[in-house]
């Protein structure tokens, strides 16, 4: 909830989930500046009740169109 909340405000697309191993995967789509500074976020900051022992991030590519018109919670 925290993170969809603070990658609207940072205007970024996507989506995250909470895995069975206790981490969370997700993507996250938009210009450049402001997925960076989602990354910092995940990395740095995360919801109040996480705790972040690391952060990685995979398979980062450009792409010419978003594939995601807004950023959910998945379940």
């Amino acid at each position: 909830m925290y993170t969809e909340d603070e990658a609207k405000k940072m205007g970024v697309v996507g989506w995250v989930k909470n895995t069975s191993r206790g981490t969370v995967t997700g993507q996250v789509q938009g210009p450049a500046e402001k997925v960076n500074s989602m990354k910092s976020w995940l990395s740095k900051v995360g919801s109040p009740s996480s705790r972040i022992d690391r952060t990685e991030f995979s398979n980062e590519k450009t792409i010419s169109k978003l594939e995601y018109s807004n950023f959910s919670v998945r379940y």
